[in-house]
């Protein structure tokens, strides 16, 4: 077999392969089970393998790099233009093989087993933390067919809670009560496994090294560097600042013609998750840098009398995000008062 590109489609028990020669000519094009696919490409000579950057997808990238293979994770927007007729897995690894070879689309960074693990460390808490808040809207909602309606914020909902259970108001019924401290002790329970959670994400930042010299910058704490760390690693990927901040939708998208530029709100691709860390961070920046005089908070607050509140948030986490890059890429630390020489 002289195939010297291959399109890998990955699924959960068929995958599909389609190699072609060097001259572009399809060799190989068939189904393997999940079982035969490593030893398909062991006895394979060493080829450019290209996958979509999916589920998965980052253990078969490591393992086929063990066999020699040189493998590109690709985006899957960007396959999806390739696909010709109808949508099926032969016409799919022929795109992604046609795709591969493509040097416009850049290539995703394959994840190392840590970065995998801090990313399962973060989306479970994330689940949780969403249960949480659909617990508290819930117990909101339910209190409100009773005609009891308490202050925004968790803590005045919980205040309100344990008052109602030393005197239940007379609209409650004996059943309704106990309902609710039914909700109120699932709260509890949440409220310690997000506790517990806090601690491995702490943990794990104080033992990486790249998220503790991210960890120094003004509205990244402990949660947002060891989640930019599990997504990006030490972000060398990344030919510049601007470049990691495009991956997490925070340049602008853009509508230009007959060489007038226009330039609309932030594309929001990538991870929605590092980029909604950032911006929370770069809000309370804002709300809380009255009294600093680092020029980086000063110059958001600047923006913020000039353009106001949202676009001086976006901002920041923008500059946020660039700042990340050269700490991670050019291995230094943050300093509040540098300027460049």
């Amino acid at each position: 077999m002289n195939a010297t590109t291959f399109g890998l489609d990955i699924a959960k028990n068929v995958f599909f392969v389609h190699g072609t020669a060097q001259s572009g000519k399809v060799v190989v094009s068939r189904s393997r089970r999940r079982a035969q696919v490593l030893s398909f490409f062991s006895n394979a000579p060493a080829a450019l393998i290209g996958i979509e950057a999916c589920a998965g997808s980052h253990y078969w990238a490591r393992e086929l790099i063990r066999l020699g293979h040189t493998v590109k994770l690709l985006p899957a927007q960007y396959v999806r233009r390739y696909v010709q007729g109808n949508k099926t897995d032969a016409h799919d690894a022929a795109a992604i093989a046609e795709a591969v070879r493509s040097p416009r689309i850049q290539a995703v960074a394959i994840n190392t087993p840590e970065q995998q693990d801090m990313q399962m460390l973060h989306r479970i808490r994330r689940r949780l933390v969403e249960q949480r808040c659909g617990l508290m809207a819930q117990i909101r909602g339910l209190l409100g067919e009773y005609g009891i309606v308490f202050p925004q914020g968790p803590g005045k909902l919980r205040r309100g809670l344990a008052e109602m259970d030393q005197s239940a108001p007379p609209t409650l019924s004996v059943g309704a009560r106990e309902l609710f401290l039914d909700l109120q002790t699932q709260w509890q329970e949440l409220d310690k496994r997000i506790a517990g959670y806090d601690k491995r994400v702490a943990q794990a930042c104080r033992t990486n090294a790249l998220a503790q010299r991210i960890d120094a910058l003004p509205g990244i704490g402990v949660v947002t560097a060891t989640a930019l760390v599990a997504a990006v690693g030490n972000a060398v990927q990344f030919p510049s600042g601007r470049h990691l901040a495009s991956n997490l939708g925070l340049t602008p998208r853009e509508h230009s013609s007959g060489g007038k530029q226009t330039l609309l709100g932030i594309h929001k691709g990538g991870n929605a998750y590092v980029r909604m860390l950032l911006i929370h961070g770069a809000r309370t920046v804002l709300r809380h840098g009255a009294n600093k005089t680092d020029p980086l908070t000063r110059w958001a607050l600047g923006l913020q009398a000039r353009k106001g509140m949202n676009v001086a948030t976006v901002a920041l986490a923008n500059k946020l995000a660039r700042i990340c890059w050269a700490v991670l890429a050019r291995d230094r630390t943050y300093q509040s008062h540098w300027q460049n020489a």
